[in-house]
C-alpha cells in the first residue's frame, strides 16, 4: 500500500500555480496602484472639495510616492525579521486606515498626512510583493507567479481608474476613497484566509543593502529601472498635452484605454515566457518601447504606437522585479525595495523632467526625450549578459 502524505500550504504542488494565494496578491499591487493614482482621476472634485486649487490638490499623488520613497529601505530592515504574512497585512491595514481619513477629511493638510501613510503602506507592500509570489510558487514558475501579481498594476491603471473615476462623478469623490476602504477591508479577510505565511529572515541573517547592491546583477537591474521607469513617466504623465498638440485633446480616454489594455497583453506573453526568456523579453521590450515613441513622433498612427508602447511596458515590472530577485538571491528582499524606491523616485523625477521638457521644449520634445533614454538602458541589459540579465537564469 502507499501511502501519500497530504499537503499543506507550505508545500505547493510541483506543477502548477497556487492560484487563491498569488490572486490576493495581485488584488494587493491593484490595491496599492489605485490607491496611488485615484486622486488624478477625481482631481476636480477633490480640489472644490478640499478648497484648494487642482495643482495643489495633484501634490496628493507626489507625496504618495514620497512615502513609497521614504518607506520602501529603512521598513524593509526593520521588518526584516517579520513573517511576511503578518507585513502584508500590517501593508493593507493601513490603506484601509489612509483611505478612511482621506474620505472624511475636509481639511487639505490632513489629507496630505493620510496619503503620505498610504505611501508608507505602499513602500512595505512593494517590497515583499514580488518575493512572497516567488516563495508561493515552485521553484520553476516563480515567474509566472511573479507576472500573475504584477497583473494587478495594469488592471488597475486600464480598469480600476476609470471606474474609481465613475463612481466618484456618480455619487461624490467621497464615495471613491470609501470604496478602496472596502476593497482593503475585504482584502484584509481574504489574505487572512487564502494566503499562506512564510517567515522573515533569521536575526542577524539580513545582507545589508550596500552589500545587496553590490552583488552581482543588482546594479545593473536597479539602472534600467530608473531610466526605463524616467523614459516611460516623462512620456506617459504628460501624454494629453502631446495628445492636444497632435489635435487629439477630446482622444486621451480612449488612447489611455489602448494602453492598459495593450499592457495586459504585454502581462500575458511575458508571463507565458519569462521563465525561459527572461533576457530575450527584457530586450524586446526595450526595442518594442523605443519603436513606439519614434512612431509616435514621426507617423500619424497614434493608436498604432501607444499600442506598441503598452506591449512593450506592460511586462516591465514582472521582468524587472524578477531579475531583481534573482540577482539578489538570499537578499531578494532588499533587492525590491530597492527597486521599489528607485521606481517611485523615477516617477517623481519623470513628472518634474516632463514638466521642465513641456515648458521649455514642447510637447514635441517628450517621445524623443523618452527615446535618448531607453538607448541607454538597452545598452545595459544587452552588456548584463553573465548577470542581471542573463541568458539562462538560475
Amino acid at each position: 500500500m502507499r501511502i501519500t502524505a497530504p499537503r499543506t500550504d507550505t508545500a505547493p504542488s510541483a506543477d502548477k500555480l497556487p492560484l487563491r494565494p498569488l490572486l490576493a496578491l495581485a488584488t494587493a499591487a491593484f490595491t496599492t496602484v489605485l490607491t496611488e493614482a485615484l486622486p488624478a482621476g477625481v482631481l476636480r472634485g477633490m480640489s472644490a472639495g478640499l478648497g484648494v486649487s487642482e495643482s495643489t490638490t495633484g501634490q496628493l499623488v507626489t507625496v504618495y510616492a514620497l512615502g513609497t520613497v521614504t518607506a520602501a529601505i529603512p521598513l524593509s530592515a526593520v521588518t526584516s525579521t517579520w513573517p511576511r504574512k503578518r507585513l502584508l497585512l500590517t501593508g493593507v491595514a493601513g490603506f484601509a486606515l489612509a483611505n478612511t481619513v482621506t474620505a472624511v477629511s475636509a481639511h487639505f493638510p490632513l489629507t496630505l498626512v493620510a496619503r503620505f501613510v498610504a505611501g508608507v503602506a505602499a513602500g512595505v507592500v512593494w517590497a515583499l510583493l514580488a518575493g512572497y509570489a516567488r516563495r508561493v510558487a515552485p521553484d520553476h514558475l516563480r515567474g509566472k507567479a511573479t507576472a500573475l501579481v504584477m497583473a494587478g498594476i495594469p488592471v488597475a491603471l486600464s480598469l480600476g481608474v476609470p471606474a474609481g473615476t465613475f463612481l466618484g462623478g456618480a455619487l461624490g469623490w467621497r464615495a471613491s476613497f470609501w470604496a478602496m476602504t472596502a476593497l482593503a477591508v475585504v482584502l484584509l479577510a481574504w489574505t487572512a484566509a487564502v494566503v499562506p505565511d512564510r517567515p522573515g529572515q533569521p536575526r542577524g541573517g539580513r545582507i545589508p543593502v550596500r552589500r545587496t547592491l553590490a552583488l552581482p546583477g543588482v546594479a545593473s537591474v536597479m539602472v534600467v529601472t530608473l531610466v526605463f521607469v524616467l523614459a516611460h513617466t516623462i512620456l506617459y504623465t504628460y501624454i494629453a498635452a502631446y495628445l492636444a498638440r497632435l489635435g487629439l485633446a477630446d482622444r486621451v480616454d480612449a488612447v489611455l484605454l489602448v494602453f492598459g489594455v495593450a499592457s495586459v497583453a504585454g502581462i500575458w506573453v511575458v508571463g507565458a515566457h519569462i521563465d525561459r526568456r527572461l533576457r530575450v523579453l527584457m530586450i524586446a521590450a526595450a526595442v518594442l518601447f523605443a519603436v513606439a515613441v519614434t512612431a509616435l513622433a514621426l507617423t500619424p498612427l497614434v493608436h498604432v504606437a501607444v499600442a506598441l508602447w503598452g506591449l512593450a511596458f506592460g511586462g516591465v515590472p514582472t521582468l524587472l522585479t524578477t531579475a531583481a530577485g534573482d540577482a539578489g538571491g538570499e537578499a531578494a528582499d532588499n533587492a525590491q525595495a530597492l527597486l521599489v524606491t528607485l521606481w517611485n523616485a523615477a516617477m517623481a523625477g519623470g513628472g518634474v523632467a516632463g514638466g521642465l521638457l513641456l515648458d521649455r521644449l514642447g510637447a514635441g520634445s517628450l517621445p524623443w526625450s523618452a527615446l535618448a533614454l531607453l538607448v541607454p538602458a538597452l545598452v545595459v541589459v544587452v552588456a548584463a549578459r553573465a548577470h542581471g540579465f542573463p541568458a539562462a537564469r538560475r
